[in-house]
């Protein structure tokens, strides 16, 4: 098992971020760091949209030359902000300065309110996906062949030289992150490395069982895949904080009060290491921990020591 953390970047100072990044480099147990890719903080509204927060993509980059051993990326870069060339030639550079850390997450995106405020196009579901699937191969095109040439409906290259190429070749590991079984996860099947999920242990074993079957379809070994979620840590026993939790999560998701509890790392340290052995025991190879509303330096440090070596 691997272990990560997203630590975001909203609603923090950039000494502070930069502080915990290099602690968690240099004194903890995480193999990956991630930032978000969002203009705002909260949860996808207007209410807490308010507070600060760094752009993703510059901020790696800087925090590639402050960090030394930990893998780095975005979870996940919401496709409609860039194009996919431009994207490309991007994570390229984080790659050369990181030294070959770089992990690319790519999404279809899905914060509606960030669209609209800062008037960038939000699309339709149906054409986001799209979307997703053309900017993979785009990507993968301009990273694994010499002046490569398409015409998609959305976007296309020109024989265009991509110099420099990437530090890890062909290139760094290729994440897709969401669940949709129809069109997200036939993407992962198709291009990426990686998949990254969420939910109850029974939903991420269904997604990956879905995942199976487009890799078939695909003529694809799906042990070529990572297994990857995000999920919640609240270290936390207190029954009432607990139970707020529960219901923030059950608003957010949707489901039952279970579902939100089983969805979610959260009590004793007991309480949390049994509920990583139920995403280890449905096929989770990697667990990429997320803090809302604001990153807790203590509980992640504790969870560093106190869960992850039970799972090495």
């Amino acid at each position: 098992m691997r272990f990560g953390v997203n630590t975001g970047q909203a609603n923090t100072t950039w000494p502070e971020l930069l502080e915990l990044w290099q602690e968690l480099d240099r004194e903890s147990n995480y193999d990956y760091l991630w930032l978000v890719d969002h203009f705002v903080p909260g949860a996808g509204g207007a209410m807490g949209a308010d507070g600060p927060h760094f752009e993703g993509w510059t901020t790696l980059a800087a925090l590639a030359m402050a960090t030394e051993r930990v893998r780095i990326g975005t979870l996940v870069t919401g496709n409609t902000y860039r194009h996919p060339a431009v994207l490309a030639k991007m994570a390229t550079t984080v790659d050369h300065i990181s030294g070959g850390r770089l992990e690319f997450g790519l999404g279809a995106a899905w914060h509606q309110y960030e669209h609209e405020v800062y008037g960038i196009p939000f699309h339709t579901v149906r054409e986001r996906l799209e979307r997703l699937e053309e900017s993979a191969r785009v990507i993968k095109l301009l990273w694994t062949e010499p002046r490569p040439k398409f015409e998609g409906k959305y976007y296309q290259l020109h024989e265009p030289p991509y110099n420099l190429p990437n530090v890890q070749q062909p290139h760094p590991p290729f994440l897709i992150g969401g669940g949709g079984e129809k069109r997200t996860l036939r993407t992962v099947a198709r291009y990426a490395d990686a998949c990254n999920v969420s939910g109850t242990p029974e939903e991420v074993r269904h997604k990956f069982e879905v995942l199976e079957g487009h890799c078939r379809d695909a003529g694809r070994d799906p042990s070529e895949i990572r297994r990857t979620m995000q999920v919640m840590l609240f270290l936390n026993e207190d029954p009432a904080f607990q139970e707020r939790v529960v219901q923030g999560v059950k608003a957010f998701r949707g489901g039952t009060e279970d579902e939100a509890r089983r969805s979610v790392l959260m009590g004793s340290v007991e309480d949390v290491r049994a509920g990583v052995q139920a995403f280890v025991d449905v096929g989770v190879e990697e667990i990429y921990l997320q803090q809302f509303p604001r990153t807790h330096r203590e509980s992640l440090l504790r969870f560093s020591r106190e869960v992850i070596p039970a799972f090495r």
